[in-house]
């Protein structure tokens, strides 16, 4: 099973230009979350302050007992292992066969032998359907394949913690429905704890248990996925309808006088939708997150909004209600 990750109070800048401050959420264990924003708030430093590649000014960033901000750098190497970075370009070396590149982690982390590391990649590249292309240079291949090379690199050391950033950057609407799949039936098979970077809203809207989203040098919310698909703070709104009319501008975040004006032009957003969830392609097995996932916010419920109470109270009854109807009658027999 994945591991938790606990995240408290982490302020990030670079020189005088702070990044996002006071930022404090827990990834649960085994499931998979989401990180939204606009272009250029941060994201992609945070994955690497989770990882301990950059490091905040204050903050920690609990796994295991060690904190990837503050620990001796001989335990956050060690921690470090427990990870599968997905960079948003593939990262993947030109010259290198595509095997030799999903190899790489193996062959520079271990000391398995070349049979073992060829049988670990092998069953990489069958699980992100990359199966006869292993002799192929990452220049001969699609932007969609060198995303999913680069994730089997990711998965080769049985990482725990799987962080993707912007995995659809560059792939068509097709190809992004496809990727999308795929996360959901690795977290299947294999139950890593997941973080997603992205501002795509498709995979927003139906691959995560949970979701965030930064702006503003702020974290605006993170939890269940229900409390942010149906917030109506003005930046979640605007953001997910995809509408001008809201605090993100073009270049940076719009001022007062410019909010008051769209405030009395504006068209009332559209009601949002919640889509259900992905589930496993057929022949995988059931997400063991969803079990856990269900038990937790169960717990919390009380605690969250109207409406995303209301979106996870329907949610669930109709998943229980398609149970029922499948279910045996008991005494027929089946």
């Amino acid at each position: 099973m994945g591991i938790e990750v606990v995240v408290e109070g982490l302020t990030k800048s670079f020189g005088r230009q702070n990044i996002w401050r006071d930022v404090s959420l827990t990834l649960p264990a085994g499931e998979v979350s989401v990180m939204l924003g606009p272009s250029g708030t941060g994201k992609t430093v945070f994955l690497k302050s989770l990882i301990g590649l950059l490091k905040p000014e204050k903050g920690r960033v609990l796994i295991n007992g060690v904190d990837m901000v503050n620990s001796p750098e001989r335990d956050i190497y060690e921690t470090r292992k427990l990870f599968g970075l997905m960079f948003q370009d593939g990262a993947l070396f030109g010259s290198l066969s595509l095997f030799d590149n999903i190899a790489f982690p193996l062959r520079e982390h271990t000391r398995k032998k070349e049979s073992e590391i060829r049988r670990i990649v092998m069953e990489r590249i069958e699980v992100v359907g990359l199966l006869g292309a292993e002799g192929k240079l990452p220049g001969e291949i699609s932007g969609g394949m060198r995303k999913r090379a680069g994730l089997a690199r990711a998965l080769v050391l049985d990482p725990q913690i799987i962080l993707c950033d912007e995995p659809d950057s560059g792939l068509d609407p097709v190809r992004t429905a496809y990727l999308s799949q795929l996360l959901i039936d690795l977290n299947a098979q294999i139950d890593a704890t997941m973080l997603i970077v992205t501002h795509n809203l498709d995979i927003a809207a139906t691959v995560p248990d949970n979701m965030g989203m930064l702006f503003r040098r702020e974290l605006v919310t993170f939890g269940p996925r229900e409390v942010l698909l149906t917030s109506d703070e003005p930046v979640v709104s605007q953001f997910l309808g995809g509408r001008r009319e809201g605090p993100i501008g073009m270049s940076e975040e719009k001022d007062a006088a410019t909010l008051a004006a769209e405030a009395n032009t504006a068209t009332p957003a559209a009601a949002r939708v919640i889509v259900p969830q992905l589930e496993p392609s057929p022949g995988l097995p059931p997400r063991r997150a969803v079990a856990r996932r269900r038990e937790r916010v169960m717990s919390m419920i009380d605690t969250l909004p109207p409406a995303a109470r209301s979106a996870i109270r329907e949610t669930y009854a109709r998943d229980a209600g398609a149970v029922t109807v499948t279910a045996p009658v008991a005494g027929s027999g089946a």
